[in-house]
C-alpha cells in the first residue's frame, strides 16, 4: 500500500505478498481469496467451518485465539488435538491437516501461508 490504510476486519483481510507489500481481500467464508504470501485476518466464529479440514503445503500457519474457546483437530498425525483459550497461540506446521472446532463463540487472529490451501469437504 502506498497510504496508510484502515481496515474492518469483519469485512477484509490483508494479503501480504511474497514482496511483504498489503492489499485489502474482501473477507468471505471458506476458502479464502488465494494470496502468494500471508492473509492475516481476524475470524469471529460461532461454528465450525464449513469443511472438513484444511491444510496450508506453502509454510505454516499462525493462530492467536483473542476471545472463547476452539480445539484444533489434527487429522493426519498422531498429535492430540490442543483447546485454545484466550490469549493461546499455536504455529500449525506446514502440510498438516487440521479443522477448527468452536467450543465457544470466539475471535481469532490467522496468518495463513498461501496460494495453494487445500480443503476437504464437510463429511455429513
Amino acid at each position: 500500500m502506498t497510504r496508510p490504510t484502515k481496515f474492518n476486519p469483519r469485512t477484509h483481510t490483508i494479503g501480504l505478498g511474497r514482496d511483504l507489500l498489503a492489499a485489502k481481500i474482501p473477507e468471505r467464508p471458506d476458502p479464502p481469496v488465494p494470496v502468494d504470501g500471508v492473509t492475516f485476518g481476524v475470524a469471529t466464529m460461532s461454528e465450525n467451518s464449513p469443511h472438513g479440514g484444511e491444510m496450508h503445503p506453502d509454510g505454516d500457519e499462525v493462530l492467536y485465539l483473542i476471545a472463547g474457546r476452539a480445539r484444533v483437530v489434527f487429522l493426519n498425525t498422531d498429535d492430540d488435538d490442543i483447546e485454545m483459550q484466550p490469549g493461546d497461540g499455536l504455529v500449525v506446521p506446514k502440510g498438516v491437516w487440521h479443522r477448527v472446532d468452536i467450543l465457544e463463540p470466539c475471535q481469532i487472529v490467522y496468518l495463513t501461508p498461501g496460494p495453494n490451501n487445500e480443503f476437504r469437504p464437510l463429511v455429513y
